[in-house]
């Protein structure tokens, strides 16, 4: 009988979540990860790397480069390091030996590796988490010796992949377009992604898949990664001559940022990755179970997603308080559970240009403080949230007058003009210690239930004494954010980042939302939103109804396709609610209560992304019993063919029927009848299908104009 490869003492076997991780780790030798990926039943570490033995091969070296679970130089893989330090130039070529394993946990372990030589001591953690198969893995490194060593880079992990996953879809975009979907094909060499914005960025998400050729969104091979980080950071994704493949993740240090002496280590950002063989949409559901039961707070998952109204289009700067009491007033009519108030409300705020920094509120604005509109507000039964942006200053700012000195710079550097505004040095506690003693007396004063905290600008010289602290301003954010959070428990933190720029799971153990971006556009909406997806579960994103002309786009679109649009995510509304019709806000009205109505099925379902035709997106929510679903049909513009392609619904039970009906908008869409919504009475009664007819056949929607959002309800009947 073949031994298992797991009795074996140079041999780790990570198994959970339909997830294998092998590694060889034999004392003394370099660690080699074997495999990771979906699990191979009846296999282990053993075979696996009988299977993969290598070999020599002319013109290279003359013994098989098997590398590290870093790739170190001294390894000799002629690909990049994922590990670069040094002392003042020498002890580079690292070369790590296996001294120790560390089981801690039933599908976890610490691996302790060391170069004497060089005098460096590597811990690799990694864990798999059993309900999602989801990896997390990072790198602690230590100095044993008495120079100082300086860390250059030092990724997570190299963590090999299947090289038939020749496909890269990335995330990139802009302010007001985020979460544009990239697609690279089959490569050799390396595709890198970086950032040095000093936050998750709007650009580079620091994150992919890898898909097969024949992968979709509802089948075939993928592997997700994100780098759990909220500054800059580093992707790499190495497809080699000799057909090995890895990608590295880690933050992206800047010259001397991270100088150890002795004794002292640093540890990466967590690595998450997750496999699927049920194509994207696999990937991301595992990407959500995590954020949802590992990460995010029980209190905040534990109660439904509060409808959100906030003021930023209403009034912009010029707040009232009669005006924001009328506000209040109407958006409680409408159904809003929770009023923000942005920007304006403090010092000399009256524009972008002065009064950052100045956390006190505004007495010309209100002489009587935020009281007379927190008291309505909670009077009305909605909870109150306030807009901060803590990171900032503007120069014209009597913080800045006091304290000059505060602020993130290098001498003689003249700093980059961005928003009117530079970044303070959070580095400094006495800086920290005054942010956070201006925030806790006003969440303490006014009840505050919710902090919508924005970040607006990139930060280009972050020095502080004379060193770059993009590292140390990022923890320092996020001890700023965990120390409220202690202070107040039941206090929920948004991310916005001038819209979408600080969207990553690190922010995410210290908050409760994603201000997804600041575009209200409710046709762009549909492509952030199906971007921000592969990751973000729904109830974190933030999706808004905008105004009549989307002051961004300068287009417009009935209340209807606004509505529905909104409808699928953490739903809120973003517009003068005096400025609306009595139609469109009965349309609205309605809309968010359709919303409350179907809000467990859209935050707790499964969630599919639907092969769409071009110029349509259908996503959808599926109950985890499967007796029920919510799928959102958008048509976004006009298609060359007469009639739309049926729509193929996903998520089904085959032997079950389902009652079809179309819940929005309030009358039927068709532009011409008799449509299928007549012949099966979709807008009233509805239809019962068999899923199996649902998931292989599909359903004709109706011809309707572009700018259409029809949401259709699924019940299961007996």
């Amino acid at each position: 009988m073949t031994r298992s490869a797991s009795a074996l003492p140079n041999c780790v076997e990570l198994r959970a979540g339909g997830t294998l991780v092998a590694i060889e780790a034999e004392a003394g030798e370099r660690p080699v990860m074997l495999y990771a990926g979906p699990d191979i039943p009846e296999t282990g570490a053993a075979e696996l790397a009988l299977l993969t033995t290598r070999q020599h091969a002319p013109g290279s070296a003359s013994i098989p480069l098997r590398g590290s679970l870093l790739n170190e130089i001294g390894t000799g893989v002629s690909g990049a390091p994922g590990l670069l330090a040094h002392r003042a130039g020498r002890d580079w070529a690292i070369d790590l030996r296996v001294v120790g394993i560390e089981k801690t946990g039933a599908a976890a372990t610490t691996i302790r590796c060391e170069d004497r030589r060089s005098g460096i001591a590597v811990l690799h953690a990694l864990a798999i988490e059993p309900g999602t198969g989801m990896l997390a893995s990072a790198t602690t490194i230590q100095n044993l010796n008495d120079d100082d060593l300086d860390i250059e880079w030092s990724a997570a992990m190299c963590l090999p992949f299947d090289p038939r996953l020749s496909r890269f879809i990335s995330f990139t975009g802009k302010w007001a377009g985020e979460f544009a979907t990239e697609e690279i094909p089959a490569f050799y060499g390396s595709i890198v992604r970086e950032t040095r914005s000093g936050r998750t960025s709007h650009h580079a998400f620091p994150g992919g898949i890898l898909a097969a050729s024949e992968t979709t969104e509802t089948s075939g091979p993928a592997m997700g990664f994100h780098l759990a980080w909220s500054g800059n950071h580093r992707l790499r994704i190495e497809h080699s001559a000799d057909n090995q493949a890895h990608v590295q993740a880690g933050e992206l240090l800047l010259p001397g940022e991270i100088r150890l002496a002795r004794g002292e280590s640093y540890r990466t950002p967590d690595l998450l990755a997750a496999w699927s063989d049920e194509g994207l949409n696999g990937v991301s559901q595992s990407f959500h179970a995590h954020l949802t039961d590992t990460i995010a707070d029980r209190r905040i998952t534990s109660k439904p997603r509060p409808v959100h109204y906030n003021t930023w289009e209403a009034v912009y700067f010029n707040h009232d308080v009669q005006a924001l009491i009328d506000l209040a007033e109407r958006a409680a009519s409408i159904g809003a559970e929770r009023f923000v108030l942005d920007d304006g409300w403090f010092g000399a705020r009256r524009n972008d240009r002065a009064g950052l920094g100045d956390w006190w509120v505004s007495k010309d604005v209100y002489p009587d403080g935020l009281h007379p509109v927190v008291h309505r507000v909670k009077e009305l039964g909605m909870e109150f949230g306030l807009w901060f942006e803590p990171e900032m200053v503007n120069p014209d700012s009597d913080l800045f007058r006091a304290h000059p000195d505060w602020v993130l710079g290098v001498d003689g550097v003249e700093p980059i003009p961005s928003r009117n505004q530079l970044t303070l040095d959070l580095t400094r506690s006495e800086v920290r210690d005054h942010l956070f003693e201006r925030i806790d007396a006003l969440v303490r004063e006014y009840k505050i239930d919710y902090i919508k905290w924005d970040m607006n600008r990139d930060t280009h010289f972050p020095g502080s004494g004379g060193k770059a602290a993009t590292h140390k301003q990022t923890c320092a954010v996020y001890a700023l954010i965990e120390d409220l959070r202690a202070a107040h428990p039941r206090l929920e933190i948004e991310s916005c980042s001038s819209g979408g720029a600080r969207a990553d799971f690190g922010i995410m153990r210290r908050a409760d939302r994603v201000w997804t971006s600041d575009n209200n556009d409710a046709r762009k909406r549909h492509e952030i939103m199906r971007g921000a997806s592969h990751f973000f579960p729904l109830w974190v994103l933030g999706n808004h109804v905008g105004p009549r002309r989307c002051h961004i786009t300068g287009r417009r679109f009935d209340m209807a396709f606004r509505v529905g649009s909104a409808m699928l995510g953490h739903m809120g509304v973003e517009l003068d609610l005096r400025a609306e019709s009595e139609i469109d806000l009965g349309v609205l009205r309605a809309g968010i209560a359709l919303h409350k109505k179907h809000r467990s099925l859209i935050h707790e379902g499964k969630f599919y992304r639907l092969p769409s035709p071009d110029g349509t997106n259908l996503i959808g929510c599926v109950s985890r019993d499967r007796s029920e679903a919510l799928y959102s049909y958008a048509v976004l513009d006009t298609e060359l063919a007469t009639l739309p392609k049926r729509i193929v619904f996903l998520g089904l039970d085959e032997t079950k029927r389902y009652c079809v009906r179309l819940v929005w908008p309030q009358h039927n869409p068709s532009i011409s009848a008799p449509s299928i919504v007549d012949a099966a009475d979709l807008v009233r009664d509805g239809h019962a299908f068999s899923g199996a007819a649902l998931m292989n056949h599909g359903m004709q929607p109706p011809l309707t104009f572009p700018d259409t959002c029809l949401i259709y309800h699924l019940e299961a009947r007996e």
